[in-house]
């Protein structure tokens, strides 16, 4: 975990016992703190400000690789960057979340994202990796999706036998991070697709691992 990785937030809202999800950024590392900045909701996008001694669980992605660990608010902190301290995790309290169940590859796809209740405008864009569960994709600095959201997406996959599927599936917005400075990746989780059309994808993925693996030997 390093300063300016994206951390998720999950937290019980007092009054309705119901777990929201927010999302911060790592600003600093102390010797027995976390330092974040002022957590935002993710489905309203404003700033949350959370009570002294509230437990939450905290989810981040390294390595493409989901990592999660049980944390509580310590205290705000007043700096140049006002932010809140968290505790800092023992070493074996980050756990490795098992996000993927089927082979995930390395590759740009076109593909096309549009919301369920047209709340923002169509996003026409490429994938960063794609797997027969899910797929994450390169999105603009100023986009307007929310963490759970759900969209449409349509995808085009070449296939080596020269065909073309054209690929539509329905998936929830799991997770969103900033790569570097101005690029953004959302990971995309299917929530709904048609069991043939997934099998579509998980031979291409397994077409371009072979092909990598080629290309490695020669």
């Amino acid at each position: 975990m390093k300063i300016g990785t994206t951390l998720q937030i999950e937290a019980e809202d007092l009054l309705t016992r119901e777990i929201k999800t927010y999302r911060c950024k790592l600003i600093e590392i102390k010797e027995k703190f976390l330092i974040i900045d002022y957590p935002i909701n993710a489905k309203t996008n404003k700033t949350t400000f959370f009570r002294r001694g509230a437990n939450i669980t905290v989810s981040y992605v390294a390595s493409n690789t989901v990592y999660q660990f049980t944390s509580k608010i310590i205290k705000n902190v007043k700096a140049k960057v006002p932010g809140v301290a968290i505790a800092l995790p023992e070493e074996h309290g980050i756990k490795r979340v098992q996000r993927r169940e089927f082979v995930r590859i390395d590759t740009a796809i076109d593909v096309a994202v549009y919301s369920v209740k047209n709340s923002f405008t169509p996003i026409i864009t490429v994938t960063s990796d794609i797997s027969g569960g899910g797929m994450s994709i390169i999105i603009p600095q100023d986009h307007s999706l929310l963490m759970e959201e759900q969209v449409i997406t349509w995808m085009i996959l070449p296939m080596q036998t020269g065909e073309i599927h054209y690929i539509k599936a329905t998936a929830e917005i799991v997770f969103i991070k900033e790569l570097k400075r101005g690029i953004f990746s959302a990971s995309l989780k299917f929530i709904d697709i048609d069991s043939k059309v997934q099998q579509n994808i998980v031979r291409f993925c397994f077409e371009k691992q072979r092909e990598a693996r080629k290309k490695e030997i020669l």
